[in-house]
């Protein structure tokens, strides 16, 4: 059963130059878009009682309150269920944003990637640190009191002092949780066709994780997941059902979704999802090895790791036995460690995670 949602909003003002998401369609489209969004849910949606919905994008702030309200109307949701937004910060307006909290959305997460107006011009972005503050003051004020920050490392022309300052802006906000990402270059970016001078380079970058992770560890926040930071109690509900394998419906341009032991993305093209929304670009049965390792993937991502106990019932095995010598190997390096029946990656871990992952891989 499907408890999850996940729904994509393509529009933006401008599309940023690091974006490999589809995105930057124009608002003007809106309408005919949501009509092919809500033919998607009406077809694919089976009723469930949802716990999470995530509205992301693109920049999906850019809707009125009444389009939120009715993509919210057309599930069945929790009591308790978690309601994620995200946002932009110069689309922040007070009457708009008490209205949006008003119709149920209860989690802000709120796109920065950095305080320095320079670099921020540099990657795209049309907001700059006071549009950030002014931002913040407002959705604090709308009643949000679970707020989320992205911020961005190894940008070009990024140094340590000025990720410092980041961090330090970054607690001053007094914001329940931060994810913190490192500045990957998709071919099919403005960077990627561009190549940025001054790029940090993987050591640097390296050294920026670590700091963040001290900074954020030491001023209250869990180190919960590789990327992800949250004071206690406020870790992302619907990016933790991701990271536990569970399943979740995708819905919108170039989505993707889990049901059952299927994995799907629906249609990249705009004009193709629009004529049938509910054509998939891809449909992909999993193997029970595969859900296997994915099980793995996903959840060394998580401080809290593999409950060795569960997935040997869930999938019949005997996990420290398959796996011995790779369990061996990264728990000597302390990479690795198996505390209480849990094998997690350790802090150190967390630096070479996709090296130590793969080799779970078949």
């Amino acid at each position: 059963m499907v408890k999850h949602v996940y729904i994509h909003i393509p529009f933006c003002i401008r599309k940023c130059n690091y974006c490999s998401f589809v995105s930057g369609i124009d608002i003007k489209n809106k309408d005919i878009y949501l009509s092919a969004l809500m033919n998607q849910i009406n077809n694919t949606y089976k009723n469930e009682r949802i716990k999470t919905l995530y509205i992301g994008g693109g920049t999906p702030s850019l809707l009125e309150a009444k389009d939120i309200k009715n993509i919210i109307q057309a599930f069945r949701l929790d009591n308790n269920a978690e309601l994620t937004l995200e946002v932009n910060p110069e689309t922040v307006e007070e009457t708009k944003f008490y209205r949006i909290r008003e119709i149920g959305i209860n989690r802000i997460s709120l796109g920065v990637q950095s305080f320095n107006d320079n670099i921020l011009k540099n990657i795209g972005r049309n907001h700059t640190k006071k549009n950030i503050l002014e931002s913040i003051e407002i959705i604090k004020k709308c009643s949000f009191n679970n707020i989320n920050i992205d911020l961005i490392y190894g940008l070009p022309n990024q140094n340590m002092d000025i990720l410092k300052k980041d961090i330090e802006q970054s607690l001053n906000l007094e914001i329940q949780h931060l994810s913190t990402y490192g500045l990957k270059i998709e071919k099919n970016s403005f960077l990627g066709k561009n190549p940025p001078q001054n790029l940090p380079n993987d050591e640097q970058q390296a050294d920026m994780y670590i700091e963040l992770c001290s900074e954020l560890t030491k001023n209250g926040f869990e180190h919960y997941e590789i990327s992800n930071f949250a004071k206690n109690g406020y870790e992302s509900k619907h990016n933790c059902a991701y990271w536990k394998n569970q399943n979740y419906y995708g819905f919108g341009l170039n989505a993707s979704g889990y049901e059952g032991k299927k994995r799907y993305r629906n249609i990249a093209n705009f004009q193709t999802y629009i004529d049938n929304p509910n054509l998939k670009a891809e449909e992909t049965e999993l193997t029970e090895e595969e859900i296997l390792e994915e099980e793995i993937f996903l959840a060394l991502r998580l401080k809290t790791g593999i409950n060795i106990e569960e997935i040997n019932k869930k999938f019949n095995i005997d996990f420290l036995n398959k796996y011995q010598s790779i369990i061996k190997k990264y728990t000597e390096l302390k990479l690795l460690e198996n505390k209480n029946n849990k094998l997690n990656l350790t802090e150190e871990g967390f630096l070479l995670s996709n090296e130590i992952m793969s080799e779970f891989l078949n």
